[in-house]
């Protein structure tokens, strides 16, 4: 495992090697899994004190992918996240911890210009330098959300009980990123 300080400086997401992803029960009974495609991010790192660090990331909410076209469709109208009218979630940092290989990091995500606290809980993955000469860092990450917490309150009641979609959202991360300069 490399040092902490190895982590330090500014790395860019490589959106095509990084899964922003999420999962959210469907009908009670099973759990539909999601992308976003089109997103950009940028971390400033500093290994010597992991609270100086921050990140920000942007995503594209039309690029949502649940492998059906016509759920993706209802997921960008405005019963959900209204792509049209808001085509961004954004995220920033407020503050960075880690502890061995693990890390914890609070920020503001913004859903429909609606900003809630999230903390995103997760492992560093190392960095190696690629074939191409790239440095690179990986990293993985989850957090929970109630989707209701950012507007997010469609829904349609079930014959026997329930709801179609669940109220709590896991968002998961597998990112990798590369060092700049």
């Amino acid at each position: 495992m490399p040092e902490l300080t190895d982590y330090s400086g500014t790395w860019v997401v490589d959106a095509s090697h990084t899964t922003i992803g999420f999962k959210v029960r469907h009908a009670m009974v099973t759990t539909v899994n999601g992308r976003f495609g089109a997103f950009a991010g940028t971390l400033t790192l500093n290994g010597t004190a992991p609270g100086e660090s921050s990140a920000a990331v942007t995503i594209e909410t039309a690029s949502i992918d649940t492998s059906s076209a016509q759920r993706d469709e209802h997921l960008r109208s405005a019963d959900f996240f209204d792509s049209a009218t808001y085509p961004e979630l954004r995220f920033a940092s407020t503050s960075v911890s880690v502890t061995g290989e693990s890390f914890t990091v609070v920020g503001d995500l913004t859903i429909r210009e609606v900003t809630a606290p999230v903390t995103l809980n997760g492992t560093l993955g190392g960095v190696a330098t690629d074939p191409f000469g790239n440095v690179r860092a990986g990293f993985e990450a989850t957090a929970t959300i109630e989707r209701r917490d950012f507007g997010l309150t469609w829904n349609a009641a079930l014959d026997k009980g329930g709801w179609l979609v669940g109220e709590r959202v896991t968002i998961t991360l597998d990112v990798s990123a590369i060092k700049q300069g």
